[in-house]
């Protein structure tokens, strides 16, 4: 009996660091993906290749054979991968209370002044878009 590897929503701490390769630059072979990884650390080729299968495996990539490689492409828009993140953590970790969350980040004193403008900003044209402004 094979076991059935479970689909997981969310990436691993090194997936992420692949995916966000993948979304930056729309998707590689394996050769294309390394050369972007090895900028910030060095890997080895068949390391990034299981990695990419597993991801693959997991729904978050795609794959095609162009010649001799695979090409892979994500399956998930980053914005999409984002809302599902957040709508996580703010259910695990702030009781579902959006508030809570924006209320933590506030509070942390490594967001600047300028940060903190741009927060309201977004949130002044938000509250804008729903009273028909």
């Amino acid at each position: 009996m094979v076991r059935q590897k479970k689909k997981s929503e969310f990436l691993t701490e090194v997936e992420l660091e692949f995916m966000s390769v993948v979304w930056e630059t729309g998707g590689g072979t394996v050769r294309d993906i390394l050369a972007e990884l090895n900028k910030a650390q060095e890997r080895a080729y068949t390391s990034v290749a299981t990695v990419l299968k597993i991801m693959e495996q997991k729904g978050f990539l795609t794959s095609e054979r162009q010649e001799r490689s695979l090409v892979y492409r994500p399956s998930i828009r980053k914005v999409d991968y984002q809302k599902t993140s957040l709508r996580n953590l703010s259910s695990k970790l702030f009781n579902d209370t959006p508030a809570a969350l924006v209320a933590r980040l506030v509070e942390d004193e490594d967001v600047t002044n300028e940060m903190l403008e741009e927060i309201k900003a977004l949130l002044d044209e938000r509250l804008g878009e729903e009273n028909g402004s």
